[in-house]
């Protein structure tokens, strides 16, 4: 598209039923708000909403552990995420919530909108019901093992332990989070959206469009759901907790929009709100093709930005997202992050810890903002621990940025009497030019890349070009040269010049640096006794943003350094917390005795286990299947005929090392289709407590193709 009229940016709405944790930071809010603030540095119209988002059955599923009500539960997060987030410095226009009434009435304008014109369809379907319960059950009510790791604790919709897309009827032997029994299926009656009518709109619009412009996994993701073929998706359920379908809607009595159709138009509601609040028209940031949205997401969100929501906007009538910049999962200390688990970082805790505790707290926003744009997840996962931050930031942040900050201004104060010295051009030599050249250079490449999502390269020209300043200092020696200041009255000009460029380098360096680092960025500003206009982008790249006899202030440190001590309490925290959620948590609990206590499923009949077919497998060949980390292809001999099975073990076992091992097959399971391979059995696989998974194999070598009985 041609240069934007405005920009509608919109980070995914978090849900409303807990605390949320670094990695959630790092994947969806922080890179919108450096792309936000680079924006807003330009002057142009933007607009970043986000908001809460307080349906679902997530939120009914905390309200039943804590033993209150779905609209305390909201109520009390929302207030916590919107705290939260304002203290990290994500600065959006408007964090709205899904509960407020503006948002009910948009979600069902939304629904009747389709349903008026056809665009949704009936059908009766069997859902699963919890008898004992007397209640239909969403996805997540459902637990299950998972058909590709094995996880016996995977939701209906996703498992949590190896992230693959679910649908109840995949999990084996379902059971209701409510009762612990095993779910009947009732008929009952759903709208949906059928996909399968715009797979040609999506594969032109996503494949051809957009394949040089949306990120490779972006791509990739929706390329794997199309190969599969696209599936009419409900958009109601039989559930008490959600925006209720609209009076006038025959059939529709107890039903509510299913949280995935409801949630991302709160993106508009939120801008409707907005709008409302500022005397703003809120159409033309939905309506108006020159309007450029983008969507902030993590990877467990593309199918719902790239694929749903789009054909929902173009039914409707709106504009199309124009990129859905997302990011892979964050780690954390060698193991995947989770709050459920106790392995995380709430950014309460992170707050509470490091910002609230001390003064200059906003320093400490900073050290974190920086660190996680630094190992952003953009193209594969990535890992946080304590060690990195704390040298991220000393060797970094202090050693680097500050210490050449700190450096000019210490230095002008004593060389230059607190003034920004003049540049005499009579005596300026190729490294003063080059100082501004690199100055210059520096801002094409942090917009260009600002620009095409890639955040932390663009950071790391920031640091880069302090890098290139403190190089240019040494060199320059000014408190060598001021020792024959006596003898020679040159020597205050050459002084002069090296920290006349300095300051000019600190000043860009605010401007570059805001983006990522704004609290820094300010005390900059109030270090040189500038405004905070300064930091518009139009300043960016230019040699004279400080006056020549101008004044400056003493200077203050940017950054602290992080000691052992701190790095060594919060891995401590970490590991504490993990071991307490495992005593205390149900949850936990009933996943520990799973795996002590051998008679925890529902019982079967002899007749039951008969049914499934277990062989002894020879493993023919292993590779990993294409941008999936966690799937294995393998072909196994049976002794009768060999097999495809598509099994979630690679990052067990290096498909090198396993060829010619014998496992056992259940041989009779109905074939599934996985990344567009049909799988043709499963591996039988043993967890130990650590979580790694082991095959169940012969102690002995037998014939390929014996029974296991």
């Amino acid at each position: 598209m041609n240069k934007p009229a405005r920009y509608l940016i919109t980070s995914a709405l978090p849900y409303a039923n807990g605390p949320k944790h670094i990695g959630h930071l790092a994947g969806a809010y922080l890179p919108a708000d450096i792309y936000v603030r680079y924006l807003r540095a330009k002057k142009e119209d933007v607009v970043y909403v986000c908001g809460s988002d307080e349906h679902g059955a997530a939120i009914t599923i905390q309200a039943l552990k804590e033993k209150t009500t779905p609209r305390a539960i909201v109520d009390k997060y929302h207030a916590m995420l919107k705290s939260n987030m304002a203290d990290l410095g994500i600065s959006f226009d408007i964090y709205h919530r899904t509960s407020e009434p503006i948002h009910h009435e948009t979600a069902q304008e939304f629904f009747t909108a389709l349903n008026n014109k056809g665009d949704l369809i009936q059908k009766e379907t069997e859902q699963f019901y919890d008898e004992e319960a007397k209640s239909f059950l969403a996805d997540r009510y459902i637990i299950g093992t998972c058909p590709v790791c094995a996880n016996e604790s995977a939701y209906g919709d996703q498992c949590e332990k190896c992230g693959t897309s679910l649908s109840p009827d995949q999990l084996i032997n379902p059971r209701s989070t409510l009762s612990g029994k095993p779910p009947s299926k009732r008929s009952t009656t759903h709208w949906f959206l059928p996909l399968d009518r715009h797979e040609d709109f999506l594969k032109e619009w996503i494949l051809k469009e957009h394949k040089e412009d949306w990120k490779v996994n972006v791509l990739g993701q929706c390329k794997s759901w199309m190969d599969l073929g696209l599936q009419p998706r409900a958009v109601t359920r039989d559930l008490e907790w959600g925006v209720p379908l609209p009076a006038d809607v025959v059939g529709g009595k107890g039903k509510v929009l299913y949280v995935w159709f409801d949630a991302p138009i709160g993106y508009i509601s939120a801008t409707k709100q907005w709008a409302l609040d500022n005397n703003k028209d809120w159409k033309p940031y939905w309506h108006d093709k020159d309007t450029k949205l983008v969507h902030f997401i993590g990877k467990d969100n593309i199918v719902f930005h790239a694929i749903i929501f789009p054909v929902m906007l173009k039914l409707h009538g709106n504009i199309l997202p124009d990129n859905v910049p997302s990011n892979e999962f964050m780690n954390l200390e060698g193991d995947k992050m989770s709050t459920s688990r106790g392995w995380s970082i709430e950014m309460d805790d992170y707050i509470n810890d490091f910002v609230k505790q001390e003064n200059g707290g906003d320093m400490m926003v900073d050290a974190l903002r920086y660190y996680l744009t630094q190992i952003a997840p953009e193209t594969k996962d990535s890992e946080f621990t304590w060690k990195g931050f704390q040298d991220a930031v000393n060797s970094e942040l202090v050693a680097i940025f500050g210490n050449y900050v700190n450096r000019t201004f210490v230095l002008m104060h004593k060389l230059c009497n607190g003034k920004v010295p003049p540049m005499h051009m009579d005596i300026a030599d190729d490294a003063d030019r080059k100082m501004f050249e690199e100055i210059q250079n520096t801002k094409i490449k942090i917009q260009d890349l600002i620009e095409s999502y890639k955040f932390r390269d663009a950071l790391y020209e920031v640091i880069d070009l302090a890098r290139k300043g403190n190089k240019y200092m040494q060199d320059k020696e000014p408190w060598i040269v001021a020792k024959s200041l006596v003898a020679d009255a040159s020597a205050q000009k050459l002084i002069d010049n090296c920290l006349h460029v300095c300051l000019q380098l600190t000043a860009n360096l605010a401007v570059f640096v805001n983006p990522f680092l704004p609290f820094t960025a300010k005390k900059m500003c109030y270090m040189m006794k500038v405004v905070d206009k300064i930091l518009n982008w139009e300043n960016a790249g230019k040699s004279k943003l400080v006056s020549v006899g101008y004044s400056l202030r003493p200077p203050e440190l940017l950054f602290r350094k992080i000691e052992d001590e701190e790095v060594k309490a919060q891995v401590e925290k970490l590991k504490n917390k993990k071991l307490k959620m495992e005593n205390t948590d149900p949850k936990s609990t009933t996943e520990k005795t799973e795996t002590v206590v051998a008679n925890v499923k529902p019982e079967i009949q002899f007749d039951d286990f008969a049914k499934i077919d277990l062989k002894i497998a020879t493993i023919v060949t292993a590779e990993k299947v294409e941008k999936a980390d966690k799937l294995l292809q393998l072909e196994v001999d049976l002794g009768f005929e060999k097999r495809t099975i598509v099994s979630g073990i690679a990052e067990y076992f290096k498909p090198e090392d396993i060829v010619g091992k014998q496992v056992v097959v259940a041989a009779n399971l109905a074939p599934r289709k996985m990344r567009g391979i049909e799988s043709q059995g499963m591996i039988l696989m043993a967890e130990d407590k650590g979580g790694k998974l082991h095959f169940v194999n012969p102690e002995t070598i037998i014939d390929t193709g014996s029974g296991v009985s």
